[in-house]
């Protein structure tokens, strides 16, 4: 570790307003709002930095993560990559899109930095666990990192986000969101076609 921390890190500032898009749950084990962390893991997601129990498994504390992208379709590649089928209806998943209150730093994984910090870029696509790991001691290497900039290795290297809890330190949310619809909703049902056709991915 405190090789890690001699590092010069490589930084991104999300600015202020940007729009960000992600697909989440509102009937699973774990379910979300679309403005809600989730302070439960590590699940099986690439960047959790939660510390798992002394038998390795996921349990609640004070670390908390939230997915995101810049667009929707890699939101879709990345959330129905297990099965390559975009569920609509299974465990209620939703699409929001909103514009962000305040800039945000980010250490930026999409560059060199992850060679230089002894990775590579299979940090993407390779063992999740591994990836995890790096989240753990990235986040106790750098304090002022609010999040994780990555390449969506689903959705041809796009940017996608990792945000942890201190992203949260100011108002990071809007009030309301610019679009908030669930999956199911026949508003997508022509949007998630394309979506699929271009993934490769069935729809349901």
């Amino acid at each position: 570790m405190p090789v890690l921390s001699k590092l010069e890190p490589a930084l991104y500032t999300l600015p202020a307003g940007s729009t960000l898009a992600r697909v989440y749950y509102t009937r699973s084990p774990y379910p979300q709002s679309w403005n809600q962390f989730r302070y439960v893991g590590p699940s099986n997601s690439r960047w959790d930095h939660h510390v798992p129990d002394d038998a390795g498994d996921l349990r609640a504390q004070d670390r908390g993560v939230y997915y995101a992208a810049a667009d929707a379709k890699t939101c879709l590649a990345e959330v129905f990559q297990a099965t390559r089928r975009i569920d609509r209806v299974f465990q209620a998943p939703w699409l929001v899109m909103f514009e962000t209150l305040r800039f945000v730093s980010l250490l930026d994984l999409t560059g060199d930095f992850a060679t230089r910090m002894g990775a590579s870029m299979a940090i993407h696509s390779g063992s999740r666990g591994r990836a995890r790991g790096w989240a753990r001691d990235l986040y106790k290497a750098y304090p002022e990192i609010q999040g994780i900039l990555y390449a969506a290795s689903m959705h041809g290297g796009q940017p996608a986000v990792a945000f942890n809890e201190r992203a949260l330190d100011v108002p990071f949310f809007p009030a309301h969101p610019l679009f908030h619809r669930s999956l199911s909703d026949d508003v997508l049902l022509d949007p998630l076609k394309h979506a699929a056709r271009a993934l490769g991915y069935a729809l349901r």
